[in-house]
């Protein structure tokens, strides 16, 4: 049976330091398992937050070996034993103890986010959606909220923009809203001006540590910055309304007006 070395971050936030631990590592071990061990035969005041233990609930979030991970989801048959394991906390958010962090930020985010709401039902009292409109939105409602996509984003992890940027985890949000078909709010002025979504530079991190893979850069951000260029930063609706002297709806309502000339012609 082989032996894993673990260095853990021990501390709160007046400071701490990494501290060495080890765990018999069997077959079918997550890291999760190592750190409950640990908790119970050497560190029982270990702080480690978690839940479901079936990668559902996003709270073992850690960084492992640098990389943020869910703990649960991590098999030590994927982690090279021939070395410690850092364990540390995730860096983008305040520290609590150990390896727990306050992430109650994201929910004041959230709240800025308006909800839902839905245009009038059809005549019959139903409303229609076609199937690659449901599929569209389908995958960004598998968010897990584990905050992985908010602790790689280098806005948030190395310049920390916390109340200028609301991070990938809102913009998804924002695009579940944003692209379903029978939504009818506006939400493009807060993206551009609440949540800053002209900060990120679509690295692609995010996507890369989505537990869920979800394509966040893809399939989410980049539609959503394309969405705010046309309505922000598109020349036509701005001499539209320099000329016209109308409001971004009615401008919208122009544009749509407006004969489409075949390309032959």
């Amino acid at each position: 049976m082989a032996t894993a070395t673990f260095q853990i971050f021990r501390g709160d936030k007046s400071g701490g330091d990494f501290k060495e631990y080890t765990a018999e590592v069997t077959e079918g071990m997550v890291v999760l398992d190592a750190v409950h061990h640990i908790q119970a035969t050497q560190a029982n005041d270990l702080a480690c937050r978690w839940n479901c233990k079936a990668g559902k609930c996003g709270s073992c979030s850690a960084e492992i070996n640098g990389k943020p991970r869910l703990m649960c989801m991590t098999r030590m048959d994927t982690v090279p034993i021939d070395r410690p394991i850092k364990l540390q906390p995730l860096k983008s958010f305040p520290l609590i103890k150990d390896l727990v962090t306050d992430v109650s930020w994201n929910y004041r985010i959230n709240k800025k986010i308006p909800p839902f709401k839905p245009k009038k039902p059809e005549a019959d009292g139903t409303w229609r959606m076609s199937q690659p409109e449901v599929d569209r939105i389908q995958e960004f409602r598998k968010c897990i909220e584990c905050f992985l996509c908010q602790d790689v984003c280098h806005v948030l992890r190395d310049h920390h923009k916390h109340d200028e940027f609301g991070g990938p985890r809102f913009l998804i949000r924002v695009a579940s809203l944003d692209m379903h078909p029978l939504d009818t709010l506006n939400r493009l002025p807060l993206l551009k001006d609440d949540l800053n979504i002209g900060y990120c530079n679509i690295t692609k991190c995010c996507t890369e540590v989505c537990p869920e893979h979800i394509h966040i850069t893809d399939n989410g951000i980049i539609p959503l910055k394309e969405r705010v260029v046309d309505e922000f930063y598109d020349p036509l609706m701005w001499l539209i309304r320099k000329v016209f002297g109308k409001g971004e709806e009615a401008g919208r309502q122009t544009v749509k007006a407006l004969p489409v000339v075949p390309a032959s012609e």
